[in-house]
């Protein structure tokens, strides 16, 4: 193994892996921080701390990371490109390795015009392709982005910091026919695991996994199906014609619509969604992105049949 981290080794097990997301609360709340990760411990083989998600200003994904890991989570800390160059992408990195912390998420992050700070200046010093290059030979190169060697000063021990690179994976968007085109350049650059865009359109998903297994990509990293619990026809609705690179059929708005209960209904279509990706050739565990929901995620999990979780051998 290159890392040893629990998802890692799950991974490495042959286990069919379940991941969540903790969203950091948007002031210095650390009691909030604890109590997420109290609804999540022992439903999540790892969790997802998200890095100024929709680029709103949160608590850092390490330090959240940190205080998760603490409480008997295992982090999988996002980085985004649009707030750091590669000075401070590495800094970070060394940090996050020094807490502790062993799972990293390449991330371009959401445009800053999304956000509470429309006027902050993206970076994009790097790509998320980028990142996970450097991430990885950070890691089994010991060098930094600029080919100094990664050392111990009093020592001279090269002490390199150790990250399972994951990166993200949108099949929907377009030109569709490339986007296996861009898995396969992220896999070459470095990653280990990769999560996709949240599945609503099972049809078009399961035409990209077919190129993707035609590729033979699935052998050459872990591939985890995004899924995400909606509380109501309107979400679809927004995210359908506002998010770029969404995919979502008309007859499942229609079907949240006619629901008595929209939030039940919605679960419901989640765990659908996850019994039937399971079935899929190359997949090989699920990502719960339940946003600022992580109330359900045990539910979730539980009537999805993949409670209780693996442990490692």
């Amino acid at each position: 193994m290159k890392v040893g981290s629990r998802l890692e080794t799950l991974l490495t097990q042959g286990e069919f892996v379940a991941t969540a997301e903790l969203g950091p609360p948007k002031s210095a709340d650390l009691e909030l921080i604890k109590k997420k990760a109290a609804i999540l411990r022992g439903y999540a083989d790892a969790v997802n701390i998200t890095d100024n998600q929709t680029a709103i200003v949160r608590v850092s994904s390490i330090a959240a990371g940190k205080i998760s890991l603490d409480e008997g989570l295992e982090p999988i800390i996002q980085m985004t490109c649009r707030d750091r160059n590669r000075l401070a992408m590495q800094a970070d990195i060394l940090g996050a390795h020094v807490f502790g912390l062993k799972n990293l998420l390449c991330l371009s992050g959401d445009h800053q015009s999304f956000g509470n700070h429309p006027q902050a200046k993206n970076v994009y010093d790097l790509d998320s392709i980028q990142l996970a290059q450097m991430v990885k030979n950070m890691r089994d190169e010991k060098v930094f982005q600029c080919g100094d060697e990664i050392k111990n000063t009093k020592k001279s021990e090269v002490i390199e910091p150790r990250m399972f690179v994951g990166v993200a994976a949108n099949p929907f968007a377009d030109p569709f026919e490339f986007r296996v085109i861009r898995l396969a350049k992220k896999i070459k650059a470095g990653a280990d695991f990769v999560q996709t865009q949240c599945i609503f359109d099972l049809p078009k998903f399961k035409e990209w996994m077919k190129m993707v297994v035609d590729r033979g990509l699935h052998e050459k990293v872990y591939l985890l199906a995004g899924v995400m619990p909606v509380k109501s026809y309107r979400v679809l609705q927004y995210m359908k014609k506002n998010v770029a690179g969404m995919s979502i059929p008309d007859e499942l708005i229609d079907r949240m619509k006619g629901a008595e209960d929209p939030k039940a209904e919605g679960v419901k279509i989640c765990i659908e969604l996850i019994q039937q990706v399971r079935e899929i050739e190359g997949i090989r565990g699920v990502h719960i992105m339940a946003v600022e929901w992580e109330a359900i995620v045990p539910s979730i999990v539980q009537e999805a049949g993949l409670y209780p979780r693996p442990q490692i051998q």
